[in-house]
């Protein structure tokens, strides 16, 4: 367990870790000018980049997954075609194209052609259904949708609300397609029949992808209601790609390993921008298994993975294997490791170097861990601030002049970036939402900072410390869980009157698991019978790691003066039996079809950690 005092940070320990970071200084410098090039009409981006390390490298490995591999030349040409095909079809920069395909070959290449003309890909999250999805999909108004065999039944159960001409809806087989096409569904186009005799050189468009260019859509829960469209511009992937890819330092004799769903930043802006930075190989696989995990990076002879903290607990999980240690992978980077698991976590797979990173898909302000510390986000030269939070009110404290007030080294607060011309906030696709999370006159007339809403504790030296996230959204299993959002879907339940959803800690996991405390209707009751359907209904409305793990059932809902949910009581009492005011607690076990009565042996068993949540 981390110690906070210990993990201060003091100039005598950055000067030991000085030497060690000078020796990848040029190429990091070199990284960081590019990472800062704000010319706005410059070329730039993902397609530029990729095109790029063909020229230096187009005979080395690009992509693995299973048993396929391709080189950058290849991968490259493939791109190309699907550039063409949409080109040809009348596609120009800045429309949108809604994109739903697992971690396989066609999505990156996908997303690197349509990088190339402009267009701008919305990477659908490949767990929603329903209702989220409907949203997801019509909110970015998307001219094309183009899905992999995977995704297609959980489209037909949408299909008539989707607001996209059926002429314009793509499908690629769930299988090699560069060897076998498949046979579309009835109103699909077959791509990869289509582009397959197409020109493969360079479109001329890349050249015209410039900073402010829209590259991305990445969903984010936010803070409140359904996800919400982020904006990720071809120069903030050029950030990521100057910044990350240069400082994880790959070079073409290596491979970086990611199992990290690509439909998220960190996958495929980090992990995927440093593969293609040092000329390196990327290896992806559907999708993340533990028992695969060190097969994998033995198999693919990797020497570098992406993580977030969920992946790293749940790897610590099984007792050590010769495996563990019969790989070539020094270095790993991504985002929420734990303090508590930092050390045990390089001791035990041989880890050197953890470039963890703090930054959001629609945030300003980033971290990163260049001096190799443990138990920190990192390092940030961006103007930023950590405010004092009264977290029982839900709100920073103000001195007398109706300022926030910074905290002091070793204390928590709420992190704040300061919006300037060098840190822009590009915010959402709707102006509402980038408003309100825009703080104003923060410490003086006229400044401006993002509330990123996260506590983290000040560990000096422009260090920072992941502790908590505030408001409405929590994570669990990699994913932000809104719970607006989740509150809505639940109350569409017959039985239920109101919902709460809130995330609640459970030893021995990272995050917080979904917990809702339900009102029923009037004359409405939940017998033993019901719990199966209640928690069938959860599964058709709602992505797997959205479903509360935990129900409370209550009589009536604590709310303040103003009518709002006294969410801070029910975090606190949690599932703990002892605390919950004879309230029924329900428990989805993992492996079950349905929810249980939580007792004291199950709730003792969950502290124990006998079950792997």
């Amino acid at each position: 367990m981390s110690n906070p005092s210990q993990d201060i940070i003091h100039l005598k320990d950055v000067a030991l870790r000085l030497p060690r970071l000078i020796k990848k200084l040029p190429h990091v410098t070199k990284g960081l000018i590019m990472a800062n090039d704000t010319r706005v009409t410059k070329p730039m981006g993902l397609g530029w980049a990729f095109e790029k390390t063909v020229r230096q490298n187009p005979y080395g490995v690009a992509l693995l997954y299973q048993d396929f591999e391709m080189t950058y030349a290849q991968l490259n040409e493939w791109a190309n075609q699907i550039a063409h095909y949409f080109l040809a079809a009348g596609f120009k920069k800045g429309d949108v194209a809604a994109v739903g395909i697992e971690n396989r070959p066609e999505l990156l290449a996908t997303l690197l052609g349509l990088a190339k003309i402009g267009v701008v890909s919305a990477l659908l999250n490949t767990s929603q259904v329903g209702k989220t999805l409907t949203h997801s999909i019509n909110l970015v108004k998307p001219k094309a949708l183009i899905i992999g065999a995977e995704m297609y039944e959980h489209i037909a159960a949408i299909a008539a609300d989707l607001d996209i001409p059926k002429q314009q809806r793509y499908w690629f087989a769930d299988q090699n397609t560069l060897k076998d096409q498949g046979t579309a569904p009835a109103h699909y186009i077959n791509l990869a029949l289509e582009i397959r005799n197409l020109p493969q050189f360079n479109p001329p468009t890349t050249q015209t992808n410039f900073y402010n260019d829209g590259l991305f859509l990445i969903y984010t829960s936010g803070t409140t209601g359904l996800p919400k469209a982020v904006i990720f511009t071809h120069g903030r992937w050029m950030r990521a790609y100057g910044t990350f890819g240069h400082l994880l330092n790959l070079g073409p004799e290596d491979i970086l390993y990611s199992t990290l769903p690509l439909y998220h930043a960190t996958g495929v802006a980090v992990c995927w921008s440093c593969a293609i930075a040092g000329g390196s190989g990327f290896a992806i696989r559907r999708k993340f298994s533990v028992s695969q995990f060190w097969p994998d990076v033995i198999a693919f002879n990797a020497t570098a993975i992406g993580y977030v903290g969920e992946l790293c607990r749940y790897l610590l999980e099984p007792a050590p294997s010769a495996l563990e240690r019969q790989h070539r992978v020094t270095k790993m980077i991504g985002n929420g490791m734990r303090a508590h698991i930092w050390h045990e976590f390089k001791n035990r797979f041989g880890i050197d170097e953890v470039l963890e990173f703090y930054a959001s898909s629609e945030g300003n302000i980033g971290f990163n861990n260049i001096f190799n510390f443990e138990n920190t986000m990192g390092f940030t030269p961006l103007p930023y601030a950590i405010v004092q939070y009264d977290r029982e009110n839900d709100q920073p404290i103000l001195d007398g002049n109706g300022h926030m007030i910074k905290v002091k080294t070793g204390e928590v607060g709420l992190l704040l970036g300061k919006i300037t011309a060098r840190s822009p906030f590009d915010g959402y696709t709707d102006p509402e939402k980038s408003r309100a999370v825009i703080l104003e006159n923060v410490f003086k007339t006229g400044d401006r900072y993002f509330n990123t809403g996260d506590l983290v504790r000040d560990l000096g030296f422009r260090h920072t410390q992941f502790i908590d996230r505030l408001g409405d959204t929590f994570r669990w299993k990699g994913e932000n869980v809104s719970t607006t959002e989740i509150e809505n879907l639940i109350s569409g339940y017959p039985k239920i009157a109101q919902a709460i959803v809130y995330g609640v800690e459970i030893p021995n996991t990272n995050g917080r698991a979904g917990m809702a405390a339900l009102i029923l209707k009037t004359g409405e009751t939940l017998q033993a019978g019901d719990y199966s359907e209640l928690l069938a209904y959860f599964k058709e409305q709602m992505p797997s790691y959205a479903i509360p793990v935990f129900l409370r059932l209550q009589q009536q809902a604590e709310t303040t003066g103003t009518f709002k949910y006294i969410k801070h009581r029910l975090i606190e009492q949690r599932f703990d039996l002892t605390k919950v005011q004879g309230d029924p607690i329900l428990v989805h076990l993992p492996g079950t079809s349905t929810y249980t009565v939580l007792t004291d042996d199950i709730y003792q068993n969950i502290l124990k950690g006998h079950y792997r949540f």
